[in-house]
C-alpha cells in the first residue's frame, strides 16, 4: 500500500523520528564496543541481520503478495539494497574497523551525505541551495573538530590504510542505498514489510562470507555478553535505526535524511559519557555546537523546494 502524501515540511512526529535516527545508529557503538575481535566481522553482521529478519517475518507474511511481487519484478534492486545497506555497510565496516581507527572511520563515513547530494546533482539535476551547502560544511567542520580532538595539527598525523578505503566504500554505498529507497517500486510495500525484505536480502548477501569465516576458524559468539551485544544491535542499531531512517527518507528525501549521519559523532559522545563513563571535553562541546548548527541550517530549506 503506497504511503499517503505528507506535508513537505514534515509533521512533528516526523521530526521526532528524524531525531531518533542518529540515536539508534549510535547505539551500535555502545553494543558493538568490544565485540570486534571476539566475533568475526561478517559473522557479526550476518547474525545482526538474520535476527532482524526473524523478527520482521510476521510483517513480511502479512504483506506477502506485495513482497513476492517486489522480489519477482525487482530482484536485482532487492538484492542491491541488501548488499549496499547491510552487506557493505555492515560486514565491510566491521572488517575495516579491524584495520583503521574509530577516528578515521568516523571522519570518512560522515562524508556520506555529501555523496548523496553529489549523486543527486549529477544524475537527477538536484538543486543545491547555498544555505544547504553552508550547513553541511559547518556540520562537517564540527565532525572534524571532534575527530581531531580540537587540535588541527592532528590532521597531519592521520594515517590512511586499507580499512579507510573500506569505510569510504561504505560511505558511498550508504549514499546510493539512501537514494534507492526513493525508488517508486518500494512504495507498494508497507514500511515494516519493506524493512524486513531488505534485512532478508542483507542476511542472504552476508551468508557466504560468514560461512567462509567459519571455515577459516573465525570466532563465534561464545558468551552471554556477546549475545547481548548482538541483541542490542538487532533491536536498536538495526530494527529501530533503519526503520526510522527509511521513514525519514520517505518524508524528507535522501539528502535531508542523510544529514542525520552528521549527528552521530556528538550523539555517540553523549551516549559514551552516560553509558561508558567516558569524559566530556571542551572540543566535544565545540563540535556538537557546530554539528547541530550546521544540521539546522542545512535542514531548513525553503518551502518552495520539494522533497528530492
Amino acid at each position: 500500500m503506497a504511503p499517503q502524501a505528507k506535508p513537505e515540511s514534515g509533521r512533528p512526529v516526523d521530526w521526532l523520528i528524524f531525531s531518533l535516527v542518529p540515536i539508534f545508529f549510535s547505539s551500535n557503538m555502545i553494543f558493538g564496543r568490544g565485540i570486534i575481535g571476539d566475533v568475526a566481522p561478517y559473522t557479526t553482521a550476518f547474525l545482526r541481520w538474520a535476527g532482524s529478519t526473524a523478527i520482521m517475518l510476521p510483517f513480511i507474511y502479512s504483506d506477502r503478495r506485495a513482497s513476492a511481487l517486489f522480489v519477482r519484478n525487482h530482484f536485482w534492486l532487492w538484492l542491491l539494497l541488501g548488499g549496499l545497506g547491510m552487506g557493505i555497510c555492515g560486514g565491510l565496516v566491521y572488517w575495516s574497523l579491524t584495520y583503521t581507527s574509530a577516528a578515521n572511520g568516523t571522519l570518512i563515513y560522515t562524508t556520506s551525505p555529501l555523496f548523496i547530494i553529489l549523486f543527486q546533482w549529477m544524475f537527477s539535476g538536484r538543486h543545491i541551495s547555498g544555505r544547504e551547502l553552508a550547513g553541511m560544511l559547518v556540520a562537517f567542520a564540527g565532525v572534524i573538530s571532534i575527530v581531531l580532538r580540537g587540535d588541527p595539527a592532528a590532521l597531519l598525523h592521520l594515517r590512511f590504510n586499507i580499512g579507510d578505503l573500506g569505510i569510504l566504500i561504505a560511505a558511498i554505498s550508504f549514499a546510493i542505498y539512501s537514494i534507492l529507497l526513493k525508488d517508486p517500486a518500494l512504495r507498494n510495500l508497507s514500511p515494516l514489510a519493506l524493512f524486513g525484505m531488505i534485512a532478508l536480502s542483507g542476511a542472504l548477501v552476508l551468508l557466504p562470507p560468514s560461512i567462509w569465516e567459519f571455515i577459516e576458524g573465525g570466532p563465534l559468539p561464545d558468551s552471554a555478553s556477546d549475545w547481548w551485544k548482538i541483541a542490542g544491535m538487532v533491536a536498536f542499531a538495526s530494527l529501530a535505526a533503519f526503520f526510522c531512517f527509511q521513514h525519514a527518507v520517505r518524508v524528507f528525501g535522501p539528502a535531508t535524511a542523510g544529514i542525520t549521519l552528521y549527528l552521530m559523532p556528538p550523539v555517540s559522545i553523549v551516549m559514551a559519557m552516560f553509558f561508558l563513563g567516558e569524559p566530556f571535553e571542551a572540543y566535544h562541546a565545540l563540535g556538537i555546537v557546530l554539528v547541530l548548527g550546521g544540521v539546522v541550517l542545512a535542514s531548513l530549506r525553503g518551502r518552495k523546494h520539494i522533497k528530492e
